[in-house]
């Protein structure tokens, strides 16, 4: 799976247990924060300053508004970093867009990193920059999930939502090669989502991040769904299944479809935006994900169109 398609699931989990992320990985400060006000995610005021930086690619960042227990404002900037390859540039990028947000908002900024990479010595967390006795220094607390691998018993003794969010990330990297073994994983995180004792909301929500990163070909696809109808039936409770399974794949294509609009704009202006309502009618979320895939590699939307025509 590419780095482009692990960012609907992971977008939508941090959205969906923004609380939870944060006492999961930083919890220093989430204790900082008065949850009791609430928060409120700033898509707006990210998506102008992450254009302003002129960064090609695209990554799973969300901002959010929070109160500090003290009663001050604060923005806090979640980073999610998938890519697998070497990136020299990436401390800097983050200090880009602490620095842009504080100077175009006036605003104090938090800014966190998750590293999902697969490059166990890469902990980027500083920027540094030095001239004739002027001196920048950014730090910034980063967390890898690589490291929770070493962790699994507690990850599994966790009720937080983001152990499960784990989990399977790191099931979906360790299984790319070894379908069958994935399918075990995948039905062994979907049954723990019951025993875990998760209300039927969380469940559909979890399960739909345990769908996306941990896909299988078609015919173990069919063979998981009946174990999980039959584990269902058991436990008196047909969450996934039936209806359900429908409502899932309607939002994984509603994710995707987001993403390839965001993708769009970005690369091709508004002219890409044009070939939206065409996309929007396939049904198959396999094309749309080799879309989404396409656009980082295709130069002209003729390219692009050839995958689905």
């Amino acid at each position: 799976m590419s780095a482009d398609e692990y960012d609907t699931p992971w977008k939508e989990a941090i959205e969906t247990y923004f609380r939870e992320c944060m006492e999961f990985f930083f919890p220093i400060a989430a204790e900082e924060i008065n949850w009791e006000r609430g928060y409120n995610f700033l898509d707006k005021e990210l998506q102008q300053v992450v254009r302003d930086a002129e960064f090609k690619k695209r990554f799973v960042d969300k901002l959010v508004q929070v109160w500090k227990k003290d009663g001050t404002e604060q923005w806090v900037l979640i980073h999610l970093e998938v890519q697998s390859y070497e990136e020299s540039n990436f401390a800097k990028r983050m200090y880009i867009y602490h620095y842009r947000l504080f100077d175009r908002y006036n605003q104090s900024i938090a800014s966190f990193a998750i590293l999902a990479d697969e490059r166990p010595t890469w902990r980027p967390n500083e920027f540094r920059d030095e001239l004739s006795g002027c001196e920048v220094n950014f730090r910034f607390p980063i967390v890898k999930l690589l490291d929770y691998a070493e962790q699994w018993n507690e990850l599994e003794a966790s009720s937080n939502p983001f152990a499960t969010v784990v989990m399977a990330h790191l099931k979906a990297k360790e299984t790319r090669q070894d379908t069958q073994v994935r399918k075990r994983w995948k039905l062994y995180l979907t049954k723990q989502l019951y025993e875990k004792g998760y209300q039927r909301e969380d469940i559909i929500n979890l399960f739909r991040f345990i769908d996306w990163v941990l896909k299988l070909p078609k015919e173990l696809e069919t063979s998981f769904w009946e174990e999980v109808s039959e584990y269902e039936e058991n436990k008196k409770m047909p969450y996934v299944t039936s209806g359900e399974r429908i409502g899932i794949e309607k939002g994984v294509k509603q994710g995707i479809l987001e993403g390839i609009e965001a993708l769009l704009e970005v690369k091709f202006g508004a002219e890409g935006l044009e070939l939206l309502p065409e996309i929007s009618q396939i049904q198959d979320v396999d094309v749309l994900r080799a879309i989404l895939t396409g656009i980082k590699t295709k130069n002209t939307l003729q390219e692009l169109r050839e995958i689905y025509q």
